[in-house]
């Protein structure tokens, strides 16, 4: 969350200090990380507030722009993961972090789920007879002017994903019971003239998961512990 002045762009996020890490909070318990416990989950989801609704004020003043991503629970023998992609670094947003597979809302889109199944596709090649949708998280506002709507579904494998190469790196997975231990979630302060930004990270071997991708993963988290 920023405060005062517009805050600067974070290029290198691994070097912002650490100032806590969440290891007083409790893991979610196992037996809500299968399927049957988080389809009855969501079909009961009742309103509830994320406990990190956006990253804070916007780097400029351009409108903001709707967008979804997939939170892709891939569904294995030993476990579930969660399947995230490492961004390209040319692009123009968020370029070289890790996040979902997603994008902006088109007109051609029937809802935020549609988007996020399309994006998934043209991204890494995610098909929809392998996705199974059971809700979504409330709305995520970004620093670069993106309302994300989080889409939450169940994925079968095989996956035989195909990335885009101009937009998607690559793709990998990461245990969802790992991202779900409070533990594991480090929260930084990023000072400036006028203000501070904090955000999390969740750092998975070489990979530097961090800010909204974090921050999604985090509500997700609040919502299963609740």
């Amino acid at each position: 969350m920023a405060e005062g002045g517009k805050p600067p762009r974070i290029l290198h996020p691994q070097s912002i200090p650490v100032t806590g890490v969440d290891t007083h909070l409790a893991p979610v318990p196992r037996d809500r990380l299968v399927v049957s416990a988080l389809r009855e989950r969501f079909a009961t989801a009742g309103d509830w507030q994320p406990e990190i609704p956006g990253d804070g004020r916007g780097w400029s003043d351009r409108p903001f722009s709707a967008a979804s991503v997939l939170v892709p629970l891939v569904v294995h023998t030993h476990g579930l993961t969660v399947l995230l992609t490492k961004r390209t670094e040319h692009l123009r947003d968020h370029a070289g972090q890790i996040s979902f597979p997603g994008g902006r809302v088109e007109d051609t889109d029937v809802d935020a789920a549609d988007t996020a199944l399309r994006e998934a596709e043209e991204e890494v090649g995610l098909r929809r007879t392998h996705v199974e949708v059971i809700g979504q998280l409330p709305a995520y506002t970004t620093v670069t002017h993106f309302v994300v709507t989080p889409v939450v579904a169940l994925v079968t494998p095989p996956l035989d994903l195909r990335l885009d190469a101009f937009e998607v790196a690559e793709a990998f997975e990461v245990p969802l019971e790992f991202l779900m231990n409070p533990a594991h979630h480090r929260r930084h302060t990023f000072a400036y003239e006028g203000g501070q930004r904090q955000f999390l990270s969740m750092p998975w071997g070489d990979y530097f998961i961090w800010g909204a991708t974090a921050a999604m993963l985090r509500n997700l988290y609040g919502f299963l512990a609740r």
